[in-house]
Parts: structure tokens; C-alpha cells; sequence
């Protein structure tokens, strides 16, 4: 019988990346849920930002739903159903929230 592996990582395993640089970076990322649902995550937004506001916008322009949820290590962060990656880049540059090499996309 042959061992089963499954690909076990941590989403939030490189925040800390851009920490130590010295430059705030926005993080993106998709992760899959089950079939073909997926969601969206925002972390890495300024803290004198309303995220609440900003998820607000965010559920109004995309048509989707979302949340603000609380992380102990990275802090706020927003989930979005669907795959709103580009979605989400172009309205912070857009809206002057964040420039566009401040954000980094991640998913598959």
C-alpha cells in the first residue's frame, strides 16, 4: 500500500517575508475550498486603514460576499468567496489605497 502525502503548507508562511524588508506588502492569496469553491484572502493592510469600510467596497464592486476576521499574527484580514484576486489588486491601486508594487498575488 503506498503512503498518501498531502501537501500541507501554511498560506501565511511568507508574511514575514516582506516584514523584514522593512516595506508593508499586501498579500493575496486563493485558497481552495471544496469542488470548486474558493476564497480570497486580504492580509497585510496598513492598520490606521478601515477594513471594515474596505470589505464593504469590496463586497459592493465584486458582487460577492465577505468578512473581516481577526488573526493573532498578521492581524486583519479580509475573506472574499471566489477568486477576486485581480479584482482586489486593481481596486487598491485604483482607490491609492496601496501602490502596485506593494502587492503581491499568490494562489495557483
Amino acid at each position: 500500500m503506498a503512503d498518501i502525502q498531502f501537501n500541507n503548507f501554511d498560506a501565511f508562511d511568507d508574511a514575514a517575508d516582506g516584514n523584514a524588508q522593512g516595506e508593508e506588502k499586501v498579500h493575496v492569496r486563493v485558497q481552495q475550498r471544496n469542488g470548486r469553491k474558493c476564497i480570497t484572502t486580504v492580509a497585510g493592510l496598513a492598520d490606521d486603514l478601515d477594513v471594515k469600510r474596505i470589505c464593504k467596497a469590496f463586497k459592493k464592486n465584486f458582487s460577492c460576499n465577505g468578512a473581516v476576521q481577526v488573526d493573532e499574527e498578521v492581524g486583519e484580514v479580509i475573506q472574499l468567496s471566489g477568486d477576486q484576486r485581480t479584482n482586489v489588486k486593481s481596486f487598491l491601486v485604483d482607490q491609492e489605497i496601496c501602490h502596485n508594487d506593494s502587492i503581491v498575488l499568490h494562489g495557483f
